[in-house]
């Protein structure tokens, strides 16, 4: 008689992982996570470039690995790229939205053009590939979409204001749109990390409940084997957050970071 491992051991999907922001450190490290007798396929310019990703994946078991070329900020070709996507490598079982940029926000204070483009990358493209990919799985009937807000968007801080704006209008598109996919077989993962220490944020002073990539992929994979809608990283932020919610703007403005 064979015993049955715990629930958590089981991926939701077996299909195509597609990584849209194949350099993502964190989304590689989900995809990385995922890739065991899966086919994983890396989104991204210059994606001819992405040969350490493709050799981590290799190294983690994935039974194939393709490369493909995807601007996130061209949203009119959105569709048709997706589209392509699942028609050379199969249904999309798991898309995760990995790209985004964090900007310089001393400029995007009083360039608009700059601080225009932050919200065009990590709000407006990120609306554009969770429409597109949530109506192809709605078509098939399942799917798992992992999209990754920040504590940044929670409670805007005067600090990161352009950067939190666009991570709050993604966590409520993001929160609307996992509601509105319930009972249709498709599932979205709304991961709300902390400060993460890796390459994007080199050079800046970890903030308390710091993470690593590393950490974040082991949270998600975790959330997506329970079936969870939302986590965050770590977990203690969820009620922080409810709390420091509550403070008046005052001494919000105080805040230093």
């Amino acid at each position: 008689m064979t015993s049955t491992p715990p629930s958590d051991t089981f991926p939701r999907h077996v299909g195509t992982v597609l990584l849209l922001g194949g350099r993502s450190e964190i989304g590689m490290e989900v995809a990385t996570r995922l890739a065991p007798g899966r086919t994983v396929v890396l989104a991204a310019r210059r994606s001819d470039q992405l040969s350490p990703q493709v050799g981590r994946l290799q190294a983690a078991g994935a039974r194939s690995i393709a490369t493909v070329e995807f601007d996130a900020d061209d949203v009119s070709r959105h569709g048709e790229f997706l589209d392509s996507v699942a028609q050379e490598y199969g249904p999309l079982a798991t898309v995760i939205l990995a790209f985004g940029i964090l900007g310089d926000h001393a400029r995007a204070v009083s360039d608009a053009e700059h601080a225009m483009a932050i919200v065009h990358t990590d709000f407006v493209a990120q609306v554009s590939a969770l429409t597109h990919a949530a109506r192809m799985m709605r078509q098939q009937g399942s799917g798992e979409l992992v999209v990754f807000s920040s504590v940044a968007g929670i409670r805007v801080r005067k600090a990161n204001y352009v950067y939190g704006s666009a991570k709050a209008g993604l966590d409520g598109f993001a929160s609307g749109l996992a509601d509105a996919l319930h009972g249709s077989g498709v599932s979205l993962l709304l991961v709300r990390p902390g400060f993460v220490i890796g390459s994007m944020t080199e050079g800046m002073s970890p903030a308390p409940f710091s993470s690593t990539p590393g950490q974040v992929a082991d949270a998600v994979v975790l959330a997506l084997a329970r079936k969870k809608s939302r986590v965050w990283v770590p977990g203690i932020l969820g009620p922080l957050y409810a709390g420091l919610n509550l403070l008046p703007s005052w001494l919000w403005r105080k805040m230093p970071r």
